[in-house]
């Protein structure tokens, strides 16, 4: 459930430890109030009215409906790399690469990925959504858009970077959309990219939620975040010092993940308390959103970190253990820990760690997209009595996602249910 990637491998993102939820002592007083109160609040529904809303059906005509990561994969919106920019280098940008890489991005910010190395992703990406389209599953894909133009806010400048990775700015529950306000300068304007799609969802009958946009002015940052080494990252996860404050809300859609009536989170580099709290309150009291957390130096996105397969089924990655496996456990959840990624060392993740193996997309509960060359998942998946659907996205993987990061479901065919009553 925990996605972080140094961009995006942190899983996403480089490694990063976070204590969180009842795992973390660091928590100011507001912070240890709010969970409380969330969870005192979900102790006395009533259980009856509660399930009467929950399993309320969605309109008849609606395109939209997902209530997990593993129901029948009948819709899908899958991310573009055409245009894709470097982001510029700032604060919150070097809080979640990896030291190696900061050249790069001092260099290219605010300029194209190398171009032979995007026209790879983008071959990739486009025998990605044939093969989707094989499985019957039906692709749509956000609006070309030129990433390179300049913007200016009151609060500050920037460029754009890409419509690449849709499960960080769109979070479905239910027949509801939800675009997550980001915390990035350089996706201030991101979800521009997908604003035809989510309007033709709407006139569906769809709901579609735009959360607060943060100003994302210096005060949303630690503008003197003291990272220099692996290390100060998991000493201040540690602490739960993160490069974004608590000055507003902000989170990205891609650091929740949903099983059903329970929606796991994690406090992350790019998700603060004040966005999270929001979300609980959006979604209470059909949903329980549930603070967890990882032993990650670099927490970004939950996906690559802990990743729901289907119910009762979760991949935890073992590098970034959780704090509160135990509640998967005692609900009687299978907590598979996955093989060591194969990608090579000289493979360039600039926005991605390796994990990026274990962040796959279900097409079924019974059917896995996972990448080509990881053979040692595929032997994993296949031993589960997974089928795996294999295709080669490497190059696209260096832009910061794996399969999960590159789509994001729209429609599964499936009801809402509670996996851990």
């Amino acid at each position: 459930m925990l996605r972080v990637r140094c961009l995006r491998g942190g899983s996403r993102g480089a490694e990063a430890a976070h204590y969180i939820g009842s795992g973390l002592r660091v928590f100011t007083g507001w912070v240890q109030r709010t969970f409380q109160s969330t969870q005192a609040a979900t102790a006395s529904q009533n259980t009856c009215a509660a399930d009467e809303k929950a399993t309320s059906p969605v309109p008849k005509d609606c395109l939209v409906c997902s209530y997990n990561e593993w129901d029948p994969l009948e819709e899908v919106i899958v991310g573009r790399a055409e245009n894709a920019c470097v982001p510029p280098f700032s604060v919150e940008v070097k809080a979640n690469t990896y030291e190696k890489y900061w050249g790069f991005y001092q260099k290219f910010g605010g300029q194209s990925f190398p171009k032979d190395h995007l026209k790879k992703a983008i071959a990739e990406i486009e025998e990605m959504c044939n093969i989707l389209k094989g499985e019957g599953v039906i692709v749509k894909r956000p609006d070309p858009i030129d990433w390179s133009v300049k913007y200016k806010t009151p609060d500050f400048e920037s460029t754009g970077m890409y419509a690449a990775m849709p499960r960080d700015i769109l979070l479905v529950v239910g027949n509801e959309i939800i675009e997550a306000p980001m915390a990035w300068r350089a996706r201030f304007f991101e979800y521009r990219a997908y604003r035809r799609l989510i309007k033709d969802y709407f006139n569906s009958g769809a709901k579609w939620t735009t959360a607060p946009k943060p100003t994302m002015a210096d005060e949303l940052y630690d503008q003197n975040y003291p990272i220099h080494s692996v290390e100060d990252r998991h000493k201040l996860a540690a602490q739960g010092k993160f490069v974004t404050t608590e000055f507003e809300p902000c989170f990205d859609a891609a650091d929740f993940i949903r099983a059903g009536r329970d929606i796991f989170v994690q406090r992350s580099q790019v998700t603060n308390y004040m966005g999270i709290e929001w979300m609980r309150r959006h979604l209470a009291p059909d949903y329980r959103v549930h603070i967890i957390s990882f032993k990650d130096p670099n927490p970004m996105h939950i996906d690559a970190t802990f990743n729901i397969i289907g119910p009762g089924l979760v991949l935890s990655n073992p590098d970034r253990p959780c704090h509160q496996i135990e509640l998967f456990k005692k609900a009687g959840w299978t907590v598979i820990q996955p093989p060591v990624p194969l990608i090579p060392d000289d493979h360039p993740l600039w926005m991605s760690s390796k994990w990026l193996s274990m962040n796959v997309l279900m097409l079924d509960e019974k059917r896995v997209m996972v990448d080509a060359n990881e053979t040692s998942i595929q032997k994993m998946f296949e031993k589960l009595g997974i089928s795996t659907i294999k295709v080669n996205i490497r190059h696209a993987n260096s832009l910061g996602g794996g399969f999960h990061c590159w789509t994001c479901d729209i429609r599964r065919r499936g009801t809402l249910q509670s996996y851990f009553d």
